[in-house]
């Protein structure tokens, strides 16, 4: 009969477990049989110390057993110990093992992170034990024995917080990956759901400008009614395969490399071409010397283009747009004008509907540490501005002079 290691591990487990709920009973009842078993030894060098009895049998055994509940708790188990031991020598029942149990006890309240009780409890503890052994003892208190036992009880105490302090210094790091590893989950997922909106937004915007040219021109124009199906099956293929592309990351299928570069402003004719065969104007400017961008700086730029340019078509009403960038030592800026209506290319995440675009340009450039200014303009329309700024190594400047706006296309 095989086991697989998932089910190996799984009974290792819980046998952990088991063991873990029962180790307190376990410890308690080893605690009784070394207290049990030593204070008759040591009974036997004592003469003078009263005989066990029943009693003493009683006090000792449940100053052990009664560690059974110490994790439960800490405190009131250590009172209880500390109190019965102490009970034990006033009735001058001969000496032994008997710190065992409040050791025992004022260990795990420590570990449980109380100090008050227990701290309170040892301070007490102490003189009381000194006054009970004068009592048995006339004559002056062992000053060397009793800093000898002090200064143990204070090396268990520090041994105790240090590694309660370790342990939590341990939890605190398993906590901070924890956190970590979920906030890096949760950025994956909102870069890919920008991704899934920008792509489904770009494409099904053209898809639908499309059709409805084609139904509009099917009788009269049958030519261009067929490029508009050129288009939309352009589109529909291209909507497939980014799709694929990123639903594959989700699987965790992708272990080659993509077929199809991540997009950029290299791509950004091509996006143009999209917007202009859709029946809006476009028109790209540049200033200032472009330069290689970081891959995440270039992905945005070519993300936020694409939705502005989306909503522009969806939103605006707009015969024109104009698309902007503005290169700079330190950043990028993106800019994307329209001479749609006032309220141009709000989103439909503005109306109440639900979208994210707005949002998701507006996160794309919160991480990156980038800003965005993007609404209404005062002259009318609708503008976009993002400025990201630009980490890591960058390309050499593009060869050319002089710094300002130029129309490169």
């Amino acid at each position: 009969m095989t086991f697989s290691a998932g089910r190996v591990a799984g009974r290792w487990a819980r046998v952990g477990r088991l063991a873990g709920r029962a180790w307190p009973a376990v410890s308690a009842v080893l605690v009784a049989v070394v207290l049990l078993v030593g204070t008759r030894g040591a009974a036997l060098v004592q003469p003078t110390a009263r005989p066990l009895d029943l009693l003493g049998d009683a006090l000792l055994l449940a100053s052990a057993l009664v560690l059974a509940l110490r994790r439960r708790h800490p405190s009131p188990v250590l009172v209880a110990a500390t109190a019965l031991v102490l009970a034990y020598l006033v009735l001058g029942y001969p000496f032994g093992p008997l710190f065992l149990a409040p050791l025992v006890a004022l260990c795990s309240a420590v570990l449980a992170g109380r100090r008050r009780v227990p701290y309170t409890t040892t301070a007490l503890a102490v003189p009381a034990l000194a006054a009970v052994h004068m009592l048995r003892n006339p004559g002056a208190l062992p000053l060397a024995g009793t800093a000898a036992w002090i200064a143990a009880l204070v090396a268990v105490i520090a041994a105790c917080e240090g590694w309660r302090a370790r342990r939590e210094r341990i939890q605190q790091a398993g906590a901070a990956r924890e956190e970590a590893a979920l906030r890096r989950r949760s950025d994956e997922r909102l870069r890919i759901a920008q991704e899934l909106h920008d792509v489904l937004g770009h494409h099904v915007s053209l898809i639908n400008v499309q059709a409805g040219v084609a139904l509009y021109l099917m009788d009269d124009d049958p030519e261009q009614a067929r490029t508009a199906l050129t288009a939309i099956k352009q589109s529909s293929r291209d909507l497939l395969r980014e799709m694929r592309a990123t639903l594959g990351v989700l699987r965790g299928v992708d272990v080659a490399p993509p077929h199809h570069p991540v997009p950029g402003l290299a791509d950004l004719d091509a996006l143009v071409g999209d917007a202009r065969a859709a029946g809006l104007a476009v028109r790209v400017e540049t200033g200032g010397l472009p330069a290689e961008l970081p891959p995440g700086v270039d992905r945005a730029a070519y993300r936020i283009v694409q939705e502005a340019l989306t909503n522009t078509r969806r939103h605006s009403g707009a015969a024109t747009a104009t698309v902007r960038l503005i290169h700079a030592d330190d950043e990028l800026t993106v800019q994307v004008d329209d001479d749609g209506g006032p309220h141009g290319a709000v989103d439909v995440e503005d109306t109440g509907s639900g979208g994210s675009g707005v949002a998701g340009m507006r996160e794309r450039a919160q991480s990156l540490g980038g800003t965005s200014r993007i609404g209404p303009r005062p002259g009318g329309g609708f503008r976009v501005e993002v400025r990201l700024p630009l980490s890591g190594d960058r390309g050499p400047r593009a060869a050319g002079e002089g710094i300002g706006e130029r129309v490169v296309r």
